[in-house]
């Protein structure tokens, strides 16, 4: 296992580092997992409404890595969080991906104005104790809708994937999830097109460290103890964006990443986003 993992709080062990595919084209998936894997990648997440879980799928098979090995994320769409339709939803996400175990379902949005995903949590504690997920956790949830999971149900989220980059730190958020004992996992990390990296800061880190900006950002993740998912296509940068272990950012450095808070979000915000796709 290249890199860090982290523990969960049923115990599972994670890799701290992992790949992406969010827009990704279900053949260009195929190949780009596949050169995630080749360059020490264990970690793979996907999601139903991204629709490569089937190209995906056929490069974890074709890896010839054992499934042990092997850490897979995929998603319950907003459209099926009644309990009997994400039941439904998590086999056909299994069936495409070609597994037959999960180790990490996640419902993908809240949807508060569906008010529905109490529902959806209830299937996958069901998943979970039937031991077709090795765990479970959420994506885009607000506090409001995380605490409520906690206080009502027996299972705390293991995870919750949400948008986090310098621009977007989410400290409250991730104050809240150490108290709940939920993971902090970050989608976006680099920020979406360029701006992000050509900031004076990650460029100044970039020089100073003998690394990329893009490195430094996914270090800076990692020291904040972020589960981290970086997306590429390009497989040199697909090596580039792990090869982030052999360096460590100091309190100053940190203190510069910190300046680049400005609480701009790039995708929707999670308690109003209602998109059924």
């Amino acid at each position: 296992m290249t890199g860090n993992e982290v523990t969960l709080n049923n115990g599972v062990k994670m890799p701290q580092l992992g790949f992406g595919v969010w827009q990704v084209e279900d053949d260009e998936a195929e190949k780009a997992v596949a050169t995630a894997l080749e360059a020490g990648y264990r970690s793979i997440d996907t999601a139903k409404i991204y629709f490569n879980e089937e190209g995906t799928g056929r490069a974890l098979r074709g890896s010839g890595l054992p499934r042990q090995e092997l850490f897979v994320t995929t998603k319950l769409w907003n459209t099926d969080h009644r309990y009997d339709d994400a039941l439904r939803a998590f086999d056909d996400s299994l069936d495409r991906l070609g597994l037959d175990y999960l180790d990490l379902y996640l419902i993908h949005w809240p949807v508060p104005s569906q008010d529905l995903f109490t529902e959806a949590w209830r299937a996958l504690e069901k998943i979970h104790a039937d031991g077709r997920a090795r765990a479970i956790g959420v994506s885009n949830f607000t506090a409001e809708a995380l605490t409520r999971l906690a206080e009502e149900f027996g299972v705390v989220p293991a995870v919750n994937q949400i948008e986090l980059h310098p621009y977007l730190p989410q400290r409250q958020l991730r104050e809240l999830h150490d108290k709940l004992g939920v993971r902090t996992e970050a989608w976006s990390p680099l920020g979406q097109g360029k701006a992000l990296l050509a900031e004076p800061v990650p460029a100044q880190l970039a020089a100073k460290h003998g690394k990329t900006p893009a490195q430094v950002v996914l270090r800076w993740h990692l020291q904040l103890g972020n589960v981290v998912i970086p997306k590429s296509v390009t497989p040199a940068r697909i090596a580039e964006n792990i090869d982030v272990f052999d360096f460590e950012l100091d309190d100053d450095d940190l203190a510069a990443i910190a300046t680049l808070d400005n609480g701009g979000r790039i995708g929707p915000d999670p308690a109003t986003f209602a998109w059924m796709g």
